[in-house]
């Protein structure tokens, strides 16, 4: 089974009506996709009370991926605005224990910086972040090569697969040691495709610190990168149980549309959507 979605719900114009309030974004958007990223936990732990809203504001089998905070990954430079670790780690587990409650937690994505890489320390924090998320499905991303030199990658996967992670697979530029490989191997009973885009020159030249977001993630997939995409997509769904795939290439509100464009050539039918909002000028979306 073949899940798609998109990295946040509150940034894509195509998917909602004409008069939809922020408030009400989530909701939108579930008319279209089954699935979530929920990125906005990355920069701040999300209250209960926020997230049993989102719940409760979405289909039953409407799951969510939430990204660890960034704390917890090594991308806070600073001090932690918590009095340890361990408040850190205990504020986002009550965080991702509401999401399992309500039975919508797809799993927890735990992405880790590009300066993180394949050394004795990383491996043995990797192991921490197994002990601490132990109630849950756990996403690795790496955005460093050295976990995927010739070596070395069959090491990776195969202490992927020992410690019960999730191997994420992502599409990305191929910009030196910072980036990543299409590595198609599943370490879990869940796979975990990310798609950001392919936009070479902007992964390397990002720009100010306001605008890097915007250069980076900017790239349009044309019909045959998607048709390959999906080739290989199809290969790994006969190995696990569900297969998520996150458009993250918005920059240019690319995302929306390649994720239906790739539905429609894998002739994924979505049961359980909510109804659309009717558009009062343009019709149903």
């Amino acid at each position: 089974m073949i899940v798609v979605g998109l990295t946040g719900w509150g940034d894509h114009p195509s998917l909602y009506s004409g008069v939809t309030p922020s408030k009400d974004k989530l909701f939108d958007y579930t008319g279209h996709f089954l699935t979530v990223e929920v990125d906005t936990s990355f920069y701040a732990i999300p209250s209960k009370e926020h997230v049993r809203k989102w719940c409760e504001d979405t289909p039953e089998n409407f799951r969510f991926i939430v990204k660890a905070y960034q704390g917890m990954t090594g991308h806070l430079r600073g001090d932690i605005p918590f009095e340890s670790k361990n408040d850190m780690f205990n504020a986002f587990i009550e965080c991702a224990h509401e999401f399992k409650r309500y039975g919508k937690l797809g799993m927890v994505l735990a992405q880790f910086p590009p300066w993180f890489d394949c050394q004795a320390k990383n491996v043995q924090y990797l192991l921490y972040i197994r002990q601490q998320l132990k109630d849950f499905e756990v996403a690795i991303e790496f955005r460093n090569q050295t976990w995927y030199a010739d070596h070395v990658v069959q090491q990776t996967m195969n202490f992927l697969r020992e410690h019960q992670f999730i191997h994420t697979i992502c599409d990305e530029p191929q910009a030196g040691v910072g980036s990543v490989p299409f590595y198609p191997e599943v370490t879990a009973n869940k796979a975990l495709i990310r798609i950001h885009g392919r936009n070479i020159h902007g992964w390397r030249n990002t720009g100010n610190a306001e605008n890097w977001r915007k250069v980076r993630f900017l790239y349009d997939y044309n019909k045959e990168e998607l048709q390959q995409l999906g080739q290989s997509m199809l290969k790994l769904e006969s190995e696990v149980h569900e297969l998520f795939v996150l458009f993250n290439n918005n920059s240019g509100n690319h995302a929306a549309k390649n994720a239906k464009e790739l539905q429609s050539i894998l002739n994924i039918k979505d049961v359980g959507l909510a109804p659309k909002q009717l558009n009062i000028f343009e019709g149903e979306l």
